[in-house]
């Protein structure tokens, strides 16, 4: 149950069904207007309420006086003493009013509104509040000890905030003092109420003030009719919708009545949101002093948010003189400093001026029309952002793909590039062979045509033979050692010929290969040319073979015809000499003609390389000009990926101009929403942490402490156990090492620490990578035994690659050996 409390004021804590109020012998016939003398009389009562608010020992009279008599709310034993003749006026005057509420409200309307303008008396200001508001009997005020039972999410704000409000006052200044704790259960209590308002910071003031006159459970019932009937929870909503509607009204009223005021404010970009929100948030009572602020919540209770907008313009008005010569800073100043003690003498003159301003409630309504119509505008806007953000996002992921594309239209230009390169280096390497290899068919030629003038030779030597009878020892042996050179020759003849065929063929599958048909057919043709001129070289060869057979023939017959003729007389030797001389002459003539052949073989040579040149040379151009043709391309499509690139660009800048102001503003509710669920996650943390000490301290304290704490160890040890025996561990007595590999054993039986995985990971990865290993279980030590696969596949290749090249290197000279035989 909530403790009813007694006030800080002293007010009257009564309700309207339990008060009577004894009514004088008066008359109670009054005019529906009130007389001259009525409104002199309220006049001199609004300036005892003035005195009676600073008379405290009036107000405990008072009081005193009340809680005595359960059945009159004036008392003239008790008062008498204290209260002059306007005094009980006063008091009679407001008493008939409260006791004839109803038929008063009805009836007198205006001149109930007069009296409120003018003024409340203290004592009666909490009965009429709450008769004002239709606040004396509902419902919810029996639910107020059950709320206060519950927990609200917004209890941790609410804390933090009580501090700040009305910090100066005496009744709540002093931490965790009685004022705090009411203030506390009342806002609380209607966060759990509208859960969809929950708390909001300025409330707490308008809580406060009621709770200077009344009860905490009658304040708590006022304070839900204000935000039901008043439009406050309109105005607390998160969204903020209904402040952001008063002050664009606002706004409207000083463009109407201060234009020049207004004109202002927007050259120096103050904003109507930077004074005024405060004001429609808690009824200027974050501004005035407090008597100023109540007399103006007089009015509010009366008549509504009316005033608000009355007593902002009334303000704006008395001060547009100073405003107009300040900038921003000083106006700032000018609000908190200035304007709070302008209205410190009495707020009569502050109330004058406010219902001096015309207020019109159809252009106010039409005002809010037109905020709607904008809200809507602004609420197509943020669809139409959004879909912009949308547009935005498929523009970079288009960027994206170019960017993309273009990167690999690049890497594919590089790479053609390359390939291109490796092309030309295999094809200048492919030429460079087949230039070893026609060197190597010209020397064949070479040879074969010394082979055919040897022959050539001999044939003339076999003649002189034939023509003469004798010829020397020596001579012989010379014929004999040129058949064994010619042999000889025309056996490396035969294996470079068979190396150059081998290197043909090779050339062929290579050129096969290759990519470029036109190059591949343009070798192939050279090829068949040296083919074409080693098939000459072969007929040359064949032939010279036949005149070596046919030389021997002749040179076996000679040697048949002049075997018993060696020993000559010399009266021969000018016949032989003769003999020489023609065979000189003829073997000159031998080397001329070899000569010429060499150089008709150069000539060849030289305009087929020209002819291959000049191939070349047309290839590289044609590739050279494909090139270019793909580089003006590309350059061409970059640069209208640029301009699409530059005007996105240009796009998002406007777009994230435009949507800067949004941005902040989520970016804000973003970080109060991550303010409060860090302060509940930490409340809730320290919830959990007090529940566990408090589950513990009950166990300390049923059973013995040393008993519980064994109890704990043994857990604790059963824990650990149970952790080893998951994580797979084994106690080893003695630290494990490797021969040669030191690893160090950290389990020396400490709870807290175990073996890590990766020697299981190094064991696994060596066994993948081809390494054998055995551990051997010693004291103490383990011994690592690895042989590498892989090294000794390695070596095997290699023997394999020396045996075959020795192989070949022994057929190679078997063969040199059995030719030389057969010579």
């Amino acid at each position: 149950m909530a403790s009813q409390v007694a006030s800080p004021s002293a007010s009257l804590h009564t309700t309207s069904s339990s008060t009577t109020l004894s009514t004088p012998a008066l008359s109670p016939s009054s005019p529906t207007q009130l007389s001259p003398d009525d409104l002199e009389l309220l006049a001199k009562l609004e300036e005892q309420n003035r005195l009676l608010e600073t008379d405290s020992k009036s107000l405990r009279s008072v009081n005193g006086s009340r809680r005595n008599s359960g059945s009159s709310l004036v008392s003239s034993s008790s008062a008498s003493s204290n209260l002059s003749h306007l005094e009980e006026d006063s008091w009679i005057l407001w008493g008939r009013i409260v006791n004839e509420w109803e038929d008063v409200r009805k009836k007198k309307e205006k001149q109930v509104k007069e009296l409120v303008r003018k003024g409340i008396p203290h004592h009666f200001r909490a009965i009429v509040w709450q008769l004002l508001c239709s606040a004396q009997s509902m419902p919810i005020k029996d639910q107020y000890s059950e709320l206060l039972k519950m927990t609200s999410p917004c209890e941790k704000l609410i804390r933090r905030d009580i501090a700040r409000t009305y910090p100066e006052h005496d009744f709540f200044k002093e931490k965790d003092s009685l004022g705090q704790e009411v203030l506390f259960n009342v806002m609380k209590a209607y966060s759990l109420v509208d859960r969809e308002v929950g708390y909001c910071q300025g409330s707490a003031f308008i809580v406060g003030l009621l709770l200077m006159q009344m009860p905490e459970e009658e304040a708590f019932c006022v304070f839900v009719k204000l935000m039901q009937d008043y439009r406050l929870r309109e105005l607390f909503k998160p969204s903020m919708a209904e402040l952001g509607l008063c002050m664009y009204q606002f706004e409207c009223m000083i463009q109407e009545h201060l234009p020049e005021l207004y004109v202002h404010f927007q050259s120096q970009s103050f904003h109507t949101s930077m004074y005024a929100s405060s004001w429609f948030l808690t009824i200027f009572l974050t501004t005035f002093p407090l008597p100023v602020a109540t007399r103006v919540f007089d009015i509010f209770m009366s008549e509504g948010l009316e005033i608000v907008f009355r007593v902002g313009v009334a303000v704006l008005q008395m001060n547009q003189a100073e405003l107009l010569q300040l900038d921003m800073e000083g106006m700032l100043q000018h609000f908190q400093k200035v304007i709070p003690h302008q209205f410190d003498s009495g707020p009569d003159k502050l109330i004058q001026a406010s219902y001096q301003v015309k207020y019109n409630a159809k252009k106010m309504k039409k005002l809010e029309k037109e905020y709607t119509t904008i809200k809507t505008k602004e609420m197509e806007e943020q669809v139409e952002i959004k879909r912009l953000r949308t547009e935005n996002r498929l523009l970079k992921q288009r960027i994206e793909t170019l960017e993309k594309e273009s990167a690999s239209l690049a890497d594919r230009l590089i790479q053609g590039q390359v390939t291109r390169a490796q092309e030309a280096e295999e094809n200048y390497l492919i030429k460079r062979e087949l230039a070893t290899i026609k060197q190597q068919s010209d020397e064949a030629n070479t040879k074969l045509e010394q082979a055919e003038n040897t022959i050539r030779e001999l044939q003339q030597q076999q003649q002189w033979h034939k023509c003469s009878s004798r010829y020397s020892e020596d001579f012989v042996l010379q014929l004999e050692k040129e058949l064994v050179q010619a042999r000889l020759s025309e056996a490396e003849s035969h294996c470079a010929l068979k190396e150059m065929q081998d290197k043909v063929l090779e050339m062929e599958k290579r050129n096969s290969s290759l990519p470029d048909e036109e190059n591949v057919a343009r070798l192939q043709e050279e090829l068949i040319a040296v083919k074409l001129r080693e098939a000459e070289a072969l007929m040359g060869l064949k032939e010279l073979r036949q005149q070596v057979k046919d030389l021997e023939e002749h040179w076996q017959r000679h040697l048949a015809r002049t075997t018993g003729r060696w020993k000559d007389p010399p009266k021969k030797n000018t016949v032989n000499e003769l003999q020489d001389e023609l065979m000189t002459v003829r073997l000159r003539e031998a080397e001329t003609q070899a000569e010429l052949k060499e150089t008709k073989q150069r000539m060849m040579e030289m305009e087929t390389q020209n002819q291959i040149n000049s191939n070349h040379l047309r290839r590289a151009e044609q590739e050279v000009t494909n090139l270019q043709g793909k580089v003006q391309y590309l350059s061409a499509q970059n640069k209208g990926l640029l301009a699409q690139l530059n005007e996105a660009k240009r796009r998002q800048a406007e777009i994230e101009c435009k949507s800067k102001e949004e941005v902040m503003a989520v970016r804000l509710r973003e970080a109060d929403r991550i303010a409060a669920v860090a302060e509940l996650q930490q409340h809730i943390a320290e919830l959990e942490i007090q529940k566990e000490e408090g589950k513990i301290q009950g166990q300390l304290n049923k059973s013995d402490s040393n008993q519980y704490i064994r109890e704990l160890k043994d857990q604790i040890a059963e824990l650990h156990h149970e952790i080893k025996c998951l994580k797979g561990q084994r106690d080893f007595s003695d630290q494990p090492t490797f021969d040669g590999i030191h690893i160090v054993n950290h389990f020396t039986g400490d709870d807290e620490s175990f073996h890590s995985s990766d020697e299981d990971f190094i064991t696994n990865s060596i066994q993948e990578s081809g390494v054998n290993f055995h551990l051997h279980r010693r004291t103490g030590q383990m011994a690592l035994d690895h042989t590498v696969i892989d090294s000794s596949d390695s070596d095997a290749e290699e023997s394999t690659l020396q045996t075959g090249n020795s192989d070949k290197m022994v057929s190679k000279q078997r063969r040199m050996e059995s030719y030389s035989t057969t010579v």
